[in-house]
């Protein structure tokens, strides 16, 4: 059996939980409004990969270390 590398957790303010969801390599959590998705994936294959996408035509995809520096407004995104 493959190693567990991570699990995931969903809440949401109808008190549903949902957590212990194992994984190896990736997962993703989608949220969809309306016609819109927003799609959110972390993959722990080598180093830690975060993808954010909305639609098909808008994402960002890059380390968690170049996640945290532009959330802190240390890296221009553009």
């Amino acid at each position: 059996m493959a190693e567990i590398r991570m699990t995931g957790e969903i809440r949401t303010d109808y008190d549903c939980e949902t957590n212990g969801l194992p994984a190896e390599r990736w997962a993703e959590a989608v949220f969809k409004i309306g016609e819109e998705e927003i799609v959110m994936e972390v993959s722990v294959e080598k180093d830690v990969i975060i993808g954010i996408m909305i639609g098909e035509d808008i994402g960002w995809r890059g380390t968690l270390e170049g996640l945290k520096k532009t959330l802190k407004g240390e890296i221009d995104v553009k």
